[in-house]
């Protein structure tokens, strides 16, 4: 029995202004300073806590999420990313991902980003209809999107852009107008996904209107046409890529792959071996900065997935890939036999949820349609 492959997400927690349809941990920056240099004390005494379970595994992929991490310097994010290399092995080939804004876009400063180590950037775009944009709270216009975007396709040798459809009044024309728009910069991905309403968001509290069932359908059919038409493949329920650049990160939580977690409101997934046998571990950190930052309040929790709950766990991430994953991953993710979810998977075919073929766990074109009633037979 093996332990899986290794990620690092950090979670970097301001933006400019949080957005109404944003549930993530992000809090509108106060004043004009950041605790830049606190705060990447506290992540990388955050991952030498999470080092014991590394067990010298090398990182492979390393992710700066947010927030918004464009907001910190070139200069914080190379000293963290030298921390990390101190404390953590990393494969040859790592692919370090940072999320940015287009707001907070200046090409000097993003290439300075990529000096520090940064090979993949990952825009938040959403749209480029300056209506849109409005709707959504964004602090940037479609002007500063395609600056953004085709600068950073000059800087970076891997490129994602992140679009929304969906969205308040957008019609079938304006999302495949969109579409268009970022097909015609060049990236090398695609996150296109639908604007969903979440709890704990002011869209919530006061829900725009949105496009009827029979627009969004409309505009998932010719959004997923035009895309393959590009040459984009879909990889993921909202993944979209070219041949051999889908998210590396992305891709070992889908495939249940362990990744430490560092930053305000960061989870990380660990498997450990003991006694010949795999557990697996979930912990979180606290969510509000100040919090974090102090050593002893750092860890808001940590818990062992029983065993119960590994069969959903690992489905919930394995399924959402349209190629699914080989059956015999379930197994050395878990450290279940297979035979603890048979007559589930047997169920799942026999419905047409799932692939014929019983070397891989894959869900039918019916299957994805019907994610939710699919997920919920290993509940049972």
């Amino acid at each position: 029995m093996t332990l899986p492959p290794l990620s690092l997400y950090a979670h970097i927690p301001w933006c400019v202004r949080k957005c109404p349809y944003c549930d993530f941990n992000s809090h509108a920056q106060r004043g004009d300073a950041l605790p830049e240099a606190a705060y990447v004390d506290a992540l990388l005494a955050d991952l030498e806590q999470e080092r014991p379970d590394a067990a010298n595994r090398p990182l492979q992929s390393i992710f700066i999420g947010g927030g918004t991490p464009s907001l910190f310097s070139a200069a914080a994010i190379e000293r963290l990313l030298n921390g990390i290399a101190q404390r953590m092995t990393l494969a040859a080939d790592i692919e370090i991902t940072m999320e940015a804004n287009p707001g907070t876009f200046e090409r000097a400063r993003f290439a300075d980003y990529r000096r520090a180590g940064i090979n993949r950037l990952s825009l938040g775009i959403q749209s480029f209809d300056d209506r849109a944009l409005t709707a959504l709270g964004r602090i940037h216009d479609g002007q500063d999107a395609v600056a953004a975007a085709a600068a950073a396709r000059d800087l970076f040798p891997n490129l994602n852009l992140d679009l929304m459809h969906g969205l308040p009044g957008q019609t079938p024309e304006d999302a495949i107008a969109d579409l268009n728009r970022a097909i015609d910069l060049g990236p090398d991905h695609l996150s296109w996904y639908q604007l969903t309403i979440e709890p704990n968001t002011e869209f919530h509290a006061r829900p725009p209107q949105l496009p009827l069932d029979e627009a969004l359908w409309a505009i998932q059919e010719q959004g997923q046409q035009r895309l393959a038409e590009a040459g984009f493949a879909q990889y993921e329920v909202s993944a979209y890529a070219q041949p051999g650049r889908q998210a590396r990160h992305n891709l070992n939580y889908w495939r249940f792959g362990d990744y430490i977690g560092i930053g305000a409101g960061a989870h990380g997934k660990i498997s450990r071996l003991a006694a010949g046998e795999l557990q697996v571990i979930r912990r979180h950190k606290m969510r509000q900065p100040a919090a974090y930052m102090e050593p002893e309040r750092r860890l808001a929790g940590e818990a062992r997935v029983d065993a119960d709950e590994l069969p959903f766990e690992f489905m919930l991430n394995a399924l959402r890939l349209v190629e699914g994953v080989e059956s015999t991953l379930f197994a050395q993710r878990t450290g279940l036999p297979l035979a603890r979810v048979q007559a589930t998977l047997d169920s799942a075919r026999r419905k047409g949820l799932l692939d014929a073929n019983r070397d891989r766990i894959v869900a039918t074109t019916q299957g994805q349609l019907f994610l939710n009633d699919l997920l919920g037979l290993f509940l049972d």
